[in-house]
């Protein structure tokens, strides 16, 4: 029995809304752009649905559709009262003076990843992350959980063959196909996600792996960002366990597959990154981290900031 949010009564699991297109190299600037210039017009709720956007994005009606529900769960725009604006994560990213506008950052990947596995609103993503219990897997293997999970929820309208593309397409996201045979070099780089290696094939034609471990390319801004993105969530006590940030559904360290070395390894600077906001505290045995002043994820958000800028900084030296 599996505990957290894919477990409450309103929880509402989602397996569509992709079209079967994993998301791909300039989707999420295309929506930026296309929301930013409209957002506060009449034409705001209508940006994804007129028959206008299928020139205004150069592709078919399917794939408008995909590049909406990509850049809405992957934190780029959300539906506001007027219809669809920005977020501010969008604009950090995309913006006019954007960090990242052409996704050539690993920090932008891991942003995305977070938003999709690390909240619950994508059912598939959420659980492989955060309750998968396996290494290696085929793609039934997450599959029938999910079903049995359906049933047992009494999940209504969700039918087995809407789980079997929506497996589909997650394995499409993180594993990146072969350019052998009909498939093009392109084909084989549909998804920027592919790029963060979390899941690789492992030889048979339908065998997976989950790679756990320390991330090189996982910058403390983002972390520190997912770190109170959860504990928002989770918690409004001053203090986050270390328990809870490696291994409560949702966290960083299930999010990120972070070993628990890599995980203490970070908190063990965590004043230095929060400017003293937060410290790493193992006082009377207790292993946690320990809120010292007001910093909340909106604060984070500027801390994102200084992962871009260290790699500049090294890429110049």
């Amino acid at each position: 029995m599996i505990r957290g949010p894919l477990t409450r009564d309103d929880y509402r699991p989602q397996f569509s809304g992709h079209e079967t297109f994993p998301l791909r190299y300039g989707w999420l600037k295309k929506a930026y752009d296309a929301v930013r210039e409209d957002q506060g017009t009449e034409q705001a709720k209508a940006i994804f649905s007129t028959d206008a956007a299928i020139a205004r994005f150069g592709v078919g009606r399917n794939m408008v559709t995909s590049i909406r529900h990509w850049a809405v769960v992957g934190g780029i725009v959300h539906d506001g009262e007027s219809g669809l604006e920005t977020t501010r994560i969008g604009d950090l990213i995309f913006g006019e003076s954007g960090l990242d506008p052409y996704m050539e950052h690993p920090s932008t990947l891991w942003l995305i990843h977070w938003f999709l596995a690390g909240h619950p609103e994508k059912t598939t993503w959420f659980w492989v992350f955060n309750h998968f219990q396996g290494g290696t897997f085929e793609r039934e293997h997450i599959v029938r959980p999910l079903e049995a999970l359906a049933t047992e929820r009494q999940w209504s309208r969700v039918a087995a063959a809407t789980i079997k593309r929506d497996v589909e397409c997650f394995v499409r996201l993180y594993v990146a196909k072969s350019a052998s045979g009909k498939g093009s070099h392109e084909d084989a780089l549909e998804s920027p996600l592919a790029e963060l290696g979390l899941i690789r094939s492992v030889g048979r034609r339908d065998g997976f792996r989950l790679v756990r471990g320390a991330k090189p390319t996982l910058g403390d801004g983002v972390f520190l960002y997912a770190l109170l993105d959860f504990w928002q969530r989770h918690s409004t006590a001053s203090t986050l366990s270390f328990e809870a940030i490696a291994h409560e559904p949702g966290s960083p360290g299930r999010v990120f597959m972070l070993d628990e070395d890599e995980i203490f390894s970070r908190l063990q600077e965590i004043e230095d990154i929060s400017s003293g906001a937060l410290k790493w505290s193992e006082t009377a045995g207790l292993k946690q981290v320990v809120r010292h002043a007001a910093i909340s994820v909106d604060d984070a958000i500027e801390l994102i900031s200084g992962d871009y800028h260290v790699r500049t900084a090294v890429e110049a030296a």
